[in-house]
């Protein structure tokens, strides 16, 4: 039998949809159920799941530790997932995805540029108004600050993070989650939709987060048949 690599971002243990699905009441309930499913595939089926070192590690023990998870989780953790850092130098990755990022990074910074631009002219058109209907400058001023301000910022900043972080890679754990998978030829789990679109232009198999329970426990039913 083929033996299983799956290589995991953070968000394979803490996805708020996996969650929901697998039924489990917490974060903590979360990774520990999602843990102790990767011991049994371990155990039965030499399935082993891996987590970049010192990254994705630290990041995922963080995580448990800031939302209080217990040691068991944590040692749990330390069990059950295999830590290893990706080889960075000898990893080939081809020219054409590099170009193909750099490309792509460009059409999302300036979908970024638009929505600072029509922030900018909502904000300036509203003030303009707001400044004909009052002649009371004090008022004006308050009234900017509590209702023009706040609105436009906060569409802004939701708007601004779907234009420019949808589809991308932003941290250096997200890379070294691909780094690893290409260089075991493992599967990717994450929940993160920029992991996802570059693991398919790598060529790598991608499991999202949430069905990733699901297929272990398909496994260990087959094994206990």
């Amino acid at each position: 039998m083929l033996r299983q690599r799956f290589v995991l971002d953070t968000s394979a243990l803490t996805d708020s949809a996996t969650r929901e699905a697998e039924g489990f009441e917490s974060l903590c309930v979360g990774i520990n159920g999602i843990l102790d499913i990767i011991s049994d595939a371990r155990l039965s089926y030499d399935i082993s799941c891996y987590v970049p070192y010192p990254s994705v590690y630290n990041e995922l023990r963080d995580f448990a530790r800031n939302n209080g998870c217990d040691e068991t989780v944590i040692a749990k953790i330390d069990t059950w997932l295999v830590k290893k850092t990706p080889d960075r130098y000898e990893v080939k990755i081809p020219s054409k995805i590099f170009y193909d990022y750099v490309d792509y990074m460009r059409s999302r910074i300036n979908k970024g540029m638009t929505v600072a631009e029509d922030a900018i002219l909502e904000a300036a058109t509203e003030c303009l108004f707001i400044t004909s209907q009052s002649k009371d400058k004090k008022k004006i001023e308050i009234e900017i600050e509590r209702d023009v301000i706040g609105s436009i910022v906060g569409k802004f900043r939701d708007k601004y993070r779907t234009a420019l972080r949808y589809g991308i890679l932003d941290s250096a754990p997200d890379i070294d989650v691909l780094l690893l998978a290409k260089e075991l030829d493992a599967a990717v789990v994450a929940s993160d939709m920029g992991i996802q679109r570059w693991a398919e232009q790598l060529g790598l198999r991608f499991v999202e987060a949430r069905s990733f329970p699901s297929i272990i426990k398909e496994y260990l039913h087959h094994k206990n048949k």
